[in-house]
């Protein structure tokens, strides 16, 4: 990963010189461990991030074939999509404890194999519950692996908050269109089998273990042996600075608060988009094949803005107005879908995809509202946990409106309607304060 040259580089290209005539100086023995396991680090958080979505959007392309093959209902299909913001409330809020007992490094380890694990298993479950079961655990991965790759990027790379955000907020993009537009044609070249086409994803988060397996084996030195706030060489990343910090009242911060409405909103009409787009596209008169495309295209106009969106808010004082651009962007969309949902699908997609940039904005204001790594660590859980509860109703009452309208009117102004509640606490969100100097007060 020689493009992003760290510190720790740039201390192992010096030390590397002053060996030639010092060679048994501790620092030439300690600065090419570091940063092997920066670039390692690096690897970790982009593959981890292409894993967090495939086992939503993958299901949303093929959700009409998933509810055939099972016998589901509108209102059970609208469960199955309400069932990813769930584990991720209950599930997340538990990352910050896991982490300081056993380190960052093998939670989120732990949780790229629960993912290959569900993906693996859920198409073969053979009924409702199973799959239901199976596909909560691989959320159960996500869930914790969302809120600590935040923490990651605050602890490892502080000087580098925006620009780390946004490489794995566009990795995390990149997934989730690659999910949503290959699905269909994977599945095609597997037979048409619908089983084999969502358990083929299991393979990319098998492959996102394997960068994190040396942070599971290595272990602490004893806290004697190294100064205070110095983490031991090999350590996984966070396990002492969790292990050390002092609980937060978050609850006491305003902007905590707003945070984690705006999260939660945001998060609604995403998973209502990940799971329903599909089929409001299918619908309208769209094929299939086309329809998983008009899904990615939103999801793909996360690569580029995920990278672009972070840098361009750590660089403003105040991120409202880029919660503007996203929130009117969302409307025009929701609005256009609405009123020719066909004819004009190619451009309300691309509206959506710039509407759909609130998350990596989301998270980037959750690296900005903390001042320190345990601030983040429980500004991310609380964040996501709280938003991601408020998220629940939203896609199963979606599902609920559709079957008992006959249509998508209903549910699509409800996504619009959304957009401003979203907007107004996005703008609190983003004034310049942090959660530390709220909770002091």
């Amino acid at each position: 990963m020689g493009f992003m040259p760290t510190e720790e580089t740039r201390t192992h290209e010096s030390t590397t010189v002053r060996a030639q005539t010092r060679p048994d100086t501790p620092k030439t023995r300690g600065a090419g461990p570091r940063a092997w396991t920066t670039r390692l680090l690096v690897a970790g958080i982009v593959l981890a991030a292409l894993n967090l979505r495939p086992a939503i959007t993958s299901l949303g392309a093929l959700l009409e074939e998933v509810r055939d093959g099972f016998g589901m209902s509108g209102s059970v299909a609208g469960l199955l999509t309400s069932v990813p913001p769930l584990c991720f409330a209950v599930f997340g809020v538990t990352a910050p404890r896991l982490a300081r007992r056993f380190g960052t490094g093998a939670v989120v380890c732990a949780g790229m194999a629960a993912i290959a694990t569900g993906l693996l298993v859920r198409p073969f479950t053979g009924g409702t519950a199973g799959f239901l079961a199976a596909t909560a655990l691989a959320l159960m991965g996500i869930a914790v692996s969302n809120v600590l790759m935040p923490v990651v990027v605050k602890r490892h790379f502080p000087d580098r908050v925006g620009a780390m955000t946004g490489l794995y907020s566009m990795a995390l993009a990149l997934g989730t269109a690659a999910a949503a537009a290959t699905t269909v044609p994977l599945t095609d070249a597997v037979g048409g089998d619908w089983r084999s086409g969502l358990a083929l994803w299991a393979a990319l988060a098998l492959a996102a273990v394997l960068p994190w397996l040396p942070f599971v084996r290595e272990r602490d030195a004893a806290p004697a042996e190294r100064a205070p706030g110095e983490r031991a060489r090999g350590e996984a990343p966070g396990r002492a600075e969790a292990s050390a910090a002092p609980a937060l009242r978050i609850t006491r911060s305003r902007t905590a608060w707003a945070l984690a409405v705006f999260f939660g909103l945001q998060a609604t009409v995403a998973y209502i988009t990940m799971g329903w787009m599909p089929q409001i596209f299918r619908d309208a008169g769209v094929p299939a094949d086309t329809a998983g495309l008009l899904l990615a295209v939103i999801m793909v106009m996360g690569v580029p803005l995920a990278f672009v969106i972070p840098r361009l808010a750590a660089r403003l004082p105040h991120q409202g107005p880029i919660v503007l651009v996203v929130g009117a962007s969302g409307l025009a969309g929701y609005a256009g879908l609405y009123f020719a949902p066909a004819a004009g699908a190619w451009a309300w997609v691309l509206l959506l995809g710039i509407a759909n940039c609130a998350f990596p904005l989301a998270l980037t204001l959750v690296g900005m509202r903390a001042g320190t790594g345990a601030g983040v660590a429980q500004l991310s859980a609380f964040a996501q946990s709280a938003g991601y509860l408020i998220s629940i109703p939203g896609p199963l009452l979606v599902g609920v409106l559709y079957q008992h309208s006959g249509g998508w009117g209903l549910p699509i102004a409800l996504m619009a309607g959304l957009m401003v509640p979203q907007t107004i606490v996005g703008v609190l969100a983003g004034r310049a304060r942090t959660v530390e100097e709220e909770a002091a007060h």
